[in-house]
């Protein structure tokens, strides 16, 4: 397995990964190549993947905004559950959000998305009772 930085040149089998997984949420412009293309140009750092050969296993998208970070589309394909992956992804990520000195880091989980819920709180990331996720789309072409 080899874990390196998130380019282009992985965008389409990162997508497969993502549209074929479940609890995965994706929008038509924010996941877009273009969409994802400047999201790695401003988190140039902090953005993985993870191979066996060719195969592209795994992925994680994170970006900061210099206060905080935030990881998104984190998935290891089923075939490769339970080896370590995920955790490997999340210590890169948060070793460079290190780097880049964020000391804090958030992420959105869908509420019936129980393995990706149980995963999460597996690695340490609480749930928040005390805070509600509000969203709005400025753009409605972004579904």
């Amino acid at each position: 397995m080899n874990i390196s930085k998130m380019s282009m040149t992985d965008y389409k089998d990162a997508f497969n990964l993502w549209s074929e997984t479940e609890g995965m949420g994706l929008r038509s412009l924010d996941d877009s190549e273009s969409g994802i293309n400047a999201f790695l140009q401003r988190n140039p750092n902090t953005n993985f993947v993870c191979r066996k050969g060719k195969e592209l296993v795994a992925v994680i998208l994170c970006g900061h905004d210099g206060r905080r970070g935030y990881i998104y589309h984190a998935v290891v394909h089923q075939n490769y559950h339970r080896q370590g992956i995920g955790k490997s992804l999340i210590h890169k990520v948060l070793t460079a959000l290190d780097e880049e000195g964020i000391k804090k880091v958030a992420l959105v989980v869908f509420a019936e998305n129980q393995k990706g819920n149980d995963f999460w709180q597996s690695m340490g990331f609480i749930k928040r009772k005390d805070l509600n996720y509000r969203n709005l789309s400025i753009d409605d072409a972004n579904v």
